[in-house]
């Protein structure tokens, strides 16, 4: 017998906040959040708003549909920090959902863009995430050259 909704729901007990890496100080944006997603736990400090990972420590952008990130992905990626994470939200499959999002979808989308994919989670019972970070040799600090 499963007593837990997490073990029921087929995804991981981890909190969401740090399953999505989100620490003390960090900006957060939502991009296309549905009604009534959050992160339960946020530190008190972390600031939240919606839109896109220009200026954002860690960004989860929501899609349904392959044509609305298909003409976003790019903006993304060029708004995304050296330090950044990017996650792209899709309907769980494993929920019932349906949708014409996978997860080698999105790596053959974003990985030619310069980052790589380093994490993938239930992002709640309804949404599948893939994590996506900047590429270290394509990293402003990286081509920094030795310190002086």
């Amino acid at each position: 017998m499963v007593n837990s909704p997490a073990a029921a729901g087929g995804y991981s007990a981890t909190p969401l906040v740090k399953k999505i890496g989100v620490k003390p100080g960090h900006r957060v944006r939502l991009r296309h959040a549905p009604d009534g997603w959050d992160i339960p736990g946020l530190p008190d400090d972390c600031e939240v708003a919606d839109g896109g990972t220009r200026d954002a420590d860690v960004t989860v952008a929501f899609y349904r549909e392959w044509k609305e990130l298909d003409a976003e992905g790019m903006e993304l990626v060029l708004g995304l920090d050296d330090a950044a994470m990017l996650w792209i939200a899709w309907p769980r499959k494993a929920a019932g959902h349906v949708s014409d999002i996978t997860e080698n979808g999105l790596r053959d989308l974003f990985l030619p863009l310069g980052v790589v994919d380093v994490k993938v989670a239930a992002l709640g019972e309804d949404w599948s995430g893939l994590k996506f970070v900047r590429r270290r040799e394509n990293r402003q600090s990286h081509n920094k050259g030795p310190a002086k």
